[in-house]
């Protein structure tokens, strides 16, 4: 693993090419994550750390900045990931974050009130 990355940094850098793998699970993920980032889950990565193979910089993600200094350094352990592909997590994690997130979730409606089945 190459360190962390500053959330600010992450950001200005959200168009170079980097890969940005969000660890949390799939509900998670859906209710908001970084543009542009995919999803595998923790539990799913040692499964399909492949899917990065060829990847030029790739950064994790997780809530707080911990479990993604772990999949970082699997990522960085795996063969398909070149030595001088850069691994990193993003430091303080989502909660650090303060750049636009997208969804996966559709919102109701203002004008639709709670759904009862009254």
């Amino acid at each position: 693993m190459d360190g962390e990355i500053e959330p600010d940094e992450l950001q200005s850098r959200l168009d170079d090419d980097i890969t940005v793998v969000d660890i949390r699970n799939s509900l998670a993920f859906d209710h908001g994550h970084i543009p542009g980032s995919e999803n595998i889950p923790f539990n799913q990565l040692p499964q399909r750390v492949d899917a990065l193979d060829g990847a030029n910089h790739v950064v994790t993600v997780c809530p707080h900045g911990k479990s993604s200094v772990q999949a970082a350094n699997l990522i960085n352990s795996y063969e398909g990931i070149g030595d001088d592909t850069p691994v990193e997590s993003l430091a303080g994690g989502l909660d650090a974050w303060d750049g636009p997130l997208d969804s996966n979730t559709e919102e109701p409606d203002a004008d639709e009130g709670p759904q009862s089945p009254f």
